[in-house]
C-alpha cells in the first residue's frame, strides 16, 4: 500500500514522528502537502465535505479508505503493519501509552514559546515564554525523561520493548533531537541524567534507513516555526 500522509509544509512538527516510522519502514508514501495543489486538498479535508469523520488538524494518513488522525492514532495503527510494535495487545496498548506520553510532553514542548495559546506569536508573550520554560527545564523535561529512562532501563535491552525498535523509540530520537536544537545548554546539563535515552537516540540516528533519510532533502531542518525552537534568551 502507498499510504498519503498530511502536515504543514516546512515544518517538521507532529508529522515528523510518522515521517520516521514511514522511512524506518521503507514504506511508499506520499507527503501531500508538499507537492502542487497538496495544501488544498488537505484543507478540503479538514472541512469535511462528503466525510463524516473529518479530521480536526494534521497530521493525518490516508491508507486506502481509511482517514487516520493524531500521531499516536496514526503510530497505533502502522505499528503492526510496519513491524514497528509488538504482536501481543498488551505490548501494542503498552506501546501506545508510551506515544500517548509523548504527546504530553509534546504540549509542553510547544508551550515554551506559546504558553497563552498558538494565536499569539512568541514575541507577544516573551514574559510569560520565559517563565514557563524555566520551570519547564528545571521540573518538567527532566520528568518526562527520568521517566522514559525508567523505562529503558526496566527493559535492559537496547531499545525500550526489547532488542528490535519500535515507533517509540524513533519518537524518543525525535525528541532529543528536537530539544537539543531548542535548548543546547539546558540539554547538555539533563542529558547526563538520562544515557538510556540518549543511548537510544544514538542506536537510531545510526539505523541505515534513519540516517540516509537524515541526510535527504525530505528531512526538513528545525526552525522557529515548528514545535521546537530556539530563542537563545530560553536556554539558560
Amino acid at each position: 500500500m502507498r499510504y498519503q500522509l498530511f502536515y504543514w509544509p516546512g515544518i517538521q512538527g507532529r508529522g515528523e514522528f510518522v515521517r520516521l516510522a514511514l522511512e524506518h519502514a521503507a514504506a511508499p508514501y506520499d507527503d501531500v502537502a508538499r507537492g502542487k495543489g497538496g495544501m488544498d486538498r488537505m484543507l478540503a479535508m479538514m472541512k469535511g465535505g462528503r466525510d463524516k469523520r473529518p479530521p480536526f488538524a494534521p497530521p493525518f494518513l490516508k491508507a486506502g479508505k481509511l482517514v487516520i488522525a493524531q500521531s499516536a492514532n496514526i503510530l497505533f495503527y502502522l505499528g503492526p503493519r510496519l513491524k514497528l510494535s509488538p504482536r501481543d495487545e498488551a505490548g501494542r496498548l503498552w506501546l501506545h501509552q508510551l506515544q500517548l506520553t509523548v504527546t504530553d510532553f509534546v504540549k509542553e514542548i510547544h508551550d515554551t514559546h506559546h504558553p497563552l495559546g498558538g494565536e499569539l506569536y512568541y514575541e507577544d508573550a516573551k514574559p510569560e515564554a520565559k517563565r514557563y520554560t524555566e520551570n519547564f527545564l528545571a521540573e518538567r523535561a527532566p520528568k518526562y525523561l527520568g521517566y522514559f529512562e525508567t523505562v529503558l532501563k526496566k527493559s535492559g535491552d537496547p531499545y525500550a520493548l526489547g532488542r528490535k525498535v519500535t515507533y517509540i523509540d524513533l519518537s524518543l530520537f525525535q525528541l532529543i533531537e528536537g530539544l537539543r536544537y531548542a535548548f543546547p545548554k539546558a540539554m547538555a546539563r539533563i542529558e547526563r541524567k538520562t544515557p538510556a535515552v540518549v543511548g537510544v537516540h544514538d542506536r537510531v540516528a545510526k539505523r541505515p534507513r534513519i540516517k540516509a533519510y537524515l541526510a535527504s532533502p525530505r528531512r526538513i531542518d528545525f526552525n522557529e516555526s515548528g514545535i521546537f525552537r530556539h530563542y537563545a534568551e530560553l536556554d539558560e
